[in-house]
């Protein structure tokens, strides 16, 4: 008889509008998942330190309270966990470039597109548990 996980697959939010920040978070919480919260680019790494290799999804926008971007997370988030589904938004176009494996989505986004992929990362990690 198997034994399901204690724990739901984690994803950070890293939003300084905090109504995005909220939404984002709320469809997150709908697929399941544990969600953590950070304004600014400086405690998202503070969380990455601490829970980086156990997150499966982090999403943030490119502008954020404090002096680094998203796009600077982009990087120390893959440093930490290389298998982590990074995905950075803007309303303007993107001029960085991502670290390999990100990827980035236009605002507006369909809210629907964040659920499906919470869902694909849920499963994926609930895989991950059953090796």
């Amino acid at each position: 008889m198997g034994q399901s996980k204690p724990f739901r697959a984690t994803a950070l939010v890293v939003e300084d509008d905090p109504m995005q920040r909220e939404m984002i978070c709320l469809l997150l919480e709908e697929s399941d998942m544990e969600v953590i919260e950070c304004e600014s680019a400086e405690a998202a790494e503070l969380v990455l330190e601490e829970a980086g290799a156990s997150l499966v999804l982090m999403m943030t926008d490119v502008q954020l309270a404090g002096h680094k971007n998203g796009v600077d997370l982009a990087y120390v988030a893959k440093k930490f966990n290389p298998d982590m589904d990074v995905i950075v938004t803007s309303g303007v176009p993107l001029r960085l470039e991502l670290p390999e494996g990100a990827k980035f989505w236009t605002k507006p986004w369909a809210p629907l597109d964040v659920i499906r992929e919470a869902e694909k990362m849920s499963m994926a990690w609930s895989r991950m548990g059953e090796a």
